[in-house]
């Protein structure tokens, strides 16, 4: 598996800029791609998806102009293309309705809420990508072990029943 890649979605460039920061440690592991829009980041995706390489994870913001990030997730998880897609809905406005729609319609895997703690967030992409990493395939996490997440990847071994790789 090439190097997968972490899509970051907001319209606020600042915001953007701290959520590479706080992913940075992930970055020798997967590409760090930051778009301005729900329109920019479905022709990345598009890109991706045509030139073969993995999207591991979106990150998008709620309240955007245009298509809102709701809306943007739910067009992605409708695309078989991005079947193993895992993505977090990051934001500070969205609604409780947005929210219930975020779970129902576009399936997110997790929810954080703005401001976010760094670690909070890296805690939880981790876990995320983790979950990507090992369904992509099942055998090569080992390459990532620096950044994966060790309780859900001892869970799955069990689950699995592989022996414990401590």
């Amino acid at each position: 598996m090439s190097k997968p890649a972490i899509l970051c979605i907001d319209d606020q460039r600042e915001v953007l800029a701290a959520l590479v920061k706080d992913l940075d440690p992930l970055s020798e592991f997967f590409y760090l791609v930051d778009c301005e829009s729900a329109n920019e980041a479905l022709e990345v995706l598009d890109e991706s998806a045509s030139s073969g390489n993995a999207v591991a994870l979106i990150i998008s913001d709620h309240v955007m102009p245009g298509t809102s990030g709701v809306d943007l997730l739910s067009k992605v998880r409708a695309d078989k293309r991005y079947a193993g897609v895992r993505m977090l809905l990051l934001t500070g406005l969205a609604t409780h309705d947005d929210t219930i729609r975020a779970i129902n319609e576009a399936k997110i895997n997790s929810y954080i809420a703005k401001p976010w703690q760094p670690e909070q967030l890296l805690a939880e992409v981790k876990k995320l990508v983790t979950g990507y990493l090992l369904d992509a395939d099942p055998d090569g996490y080992q390459k990532y072990m620096a950044v994966i997440d060790n309780e859900l990847l001892m869970e799955r071994l069990a689950q699995r029943g592989a022996p414990n790789v401590n």
